[in-house]
């Protein structure tokens, strides 16, 4: 698989987190796509877990910006170093850092995503 496919793959699965859209989102997952958001936590089902995931975001967040400060492709993979700025429901600002290594399968889907980043501490920038 070309690294411009790979790339183009991972662009639009941060777009569609930074909008929101979850239909654009499942459109860059294989049937049984596994998520660990971060590492360490269980996996969710990219598919399965979708309606539940956005809820979550819809609640916390009223914006979301990601952007790919660093990609990595390697054969059907990519490792990207990514930045965060979020604003609660609330009005806050947070702010977030990470890396997310993409496993893409021969389809050109994503198989795969493992973030490792610290998703409390976003959270906790956001409290009242």
């Amino acid at each position: 698989m070309s690294p411009e496919v790979i790339t183009s793959l991972v662009t639009a699965y941060f777009a569609s987190l930074q909008t929101m859209d979850q239909e654009q989102w499942l459109q860059n997952f294989t049937e049984d796509a596994l998520i660990y958001d971060p590492v360490g936590n269980p996996p969710s089902r990219a598919i399965a877990d979708a309606d539940k995931f956005f809820g979550l975001l819809s609640m916390a967040f009223a914006t979301l910006q990601l952007t790919q400060d660093s990609v990595f492709v390697v054969k059907n993979g990519a490792a990207v170093k990514w930045t965060m700025q979020a604003t609660g429901k609330n009005g806050k600002q947070a702010t977030a850092e990470g890396i997310s290594i993409f496993e893409i399968d021969e389809s050109g889907k994503i198989q795969q995503v493992s973030s490792y980043w610290d998703d409390a501490a976003l959270m906790a920038q956001l409290k009242d």
